[in-house]
């Protein structure tokens, strides 16, 4: 089964090795969505809803809410942001019941970035 939440948050960044518009400071509001794989447990849940909005905005978004995202990332490209969330959630969700699958991070309604790990 997998399980996702998700999530906003709104953020300026530049990106400072990219020529075009998107190299000066400008920002977003973003749409993250945390999907995790696994095997209901005894309760019937593979992860408590409420346990992972706490974790995700402990760890990730109270981060990069209202802030500047290149004092965080260098070149804080979608791609870039995607691999940071999963870098900060990994080591936490997952045990033999369950393990972070996927970070889908948005910048514009039309426009996301997903990732599984590398």
């Amino acid at each position: 089964m997998f399980v996702s939440k998700e999530f906003k948050f709104d953020a300026a960044h530049n990106l400072v090795r990219y020529h075009g518009k998107c190299e000066k400071l400008h920002g977003h509001t973003y749409k993250l969505r945390v999907t995790l794989k696994g095997t209901p447990n005894e309760d019937g849940m593979v992860y408590d809803f409420v346990e992972l909005k706490k974790v995700v905005n402990d760890l990730v978004v109270s981060k990069l809410d209202h802030n500047y995202i290149n004092d965080l990332i260098e070149q804080p490209t979608a791609e870039n942001i995607a691999s940071w969330i999963w870098g900060k959630l990994d080591p936490i969700l997952g045990t033999p019941n369950y393990r972070l699958y996927e970070i889908c991070v948005w910048e514009s309604e039309t426009s996301f970035v997903s990732y599984r790990g590398g």
